[in-house]
């Protein structure tokens, strides 16, 4: 798995990343974590889309988490 920097989003971090399908082509993954030691909470939600290329899935990933962030 491939991580990219942490976004800061309010109150939430959202953390973008990337992994290579066993058949060729990249998943988009993204977590996003809150709160501190036993109270933080970290959802990591991956996509259904195949991207043909890393990059094409790391903008994936940073756009649905920020989204998310900014909706919750």
């Amino acid at each position: 798995m491939n991580n990219n920097k942490n976004i800061e989003v309010g109150r939430y971090v959202v953390s973008p990343m990337t992994q290579a399908r066993n058949g060729g082509g990249f998943d988009a993954l993204v977590s996003i974590r809150s709160g501190q030691g036993m109270s933080s909470v970290d959802r990591v939600m991956q996509f259904t889309p195949c991207f043909s290329s890393r990059q094409a899935a790391l903008r994936y990933a940073r756009t649905q988490g920020m989204a998310w962030a900014h909706c919750h």
